[in-house]
């Protein structure tokens, strides 16, 4: 999928985020720290750090990505490098959120099409999630099964929040050709 092209429901449009997005999903996001299980972070970033994550995602060709549901912020999805040494280029990271209201609409598995379709247009051969409290992550788990992942691993107590550890699962999928053939 090109940068301009959007997927289209009845209700719900997969495009690319805009600048002026960054306010509904720094809200959205706001959410998911203060009251879900995903995030590790315990602040919610501001309106600008937002901006900044955007920014740094996409100057480096990697989709972040909005869906729209009769118009309105629903979700979000994007892919970052996987770790920065030279080694991991070929592997990305992708994470989804998706309004708490919308939950099992179908908006979470629309996003994630969109960004694995995007990346298997690049140079990225694996992707990676990293799901937080993956065990009680239902919904997340789900979706990626859906989608190819298999759980690669699981990182017990990583994280501390709201009063309880939490594990995290590693989920991956193949892009494209995956390990089968070389890079070019």
């Amino acid at each position: 999928m090109s940068a301009v092209e959007v997927i289209c429901s009845a209700d719900v449009e997969i495009r690319d985020a805009l600048p002026e997005d960054v306010h509904a999903i720094a809200s959205l996001y706001a959410w998911h720290v203060l009251n879900g299980r995903a995030s590790f972070e315990e602040v919610p970033p501001s309106v600008d750090e937002m901006r900044q994550r955007m920014k740094k995602v996409t100057d480096l060709g990697l989709p972040w990505l909005v869906a729209l549901y009769r118009g309105v912020v629903a979700g979000y999805c994007y892919a970052t490098p996987y770790r920065p040494r030279p080694a991991y280029r070929f592997t990305v990271e992708e994470s989804i959120y998706v309004d708490s209201s919308m939950a099992g609409h179908g908006i979470g598995s629309s996003l994630l099409s969109a960004v694995i379709a995007r990346c298997e247009g690049g140079p990225w051969r694996q992707m990676l999630a990293i799901i937080g409290d993956g065990n009680n992550n239902k919904g997340s788990l789900n979706v990626h099964k859906k989608h190819g992942f298999e759980v690669a691993g699981q990182l017990r107590s990583v994280g501390y929040k709201m009063g309880d550890w939490r594990d995290t699962l590693i989920m991956q999928r193949a892009l494209g050709d995956g390990d089968w053939t070389l890079p070019e």
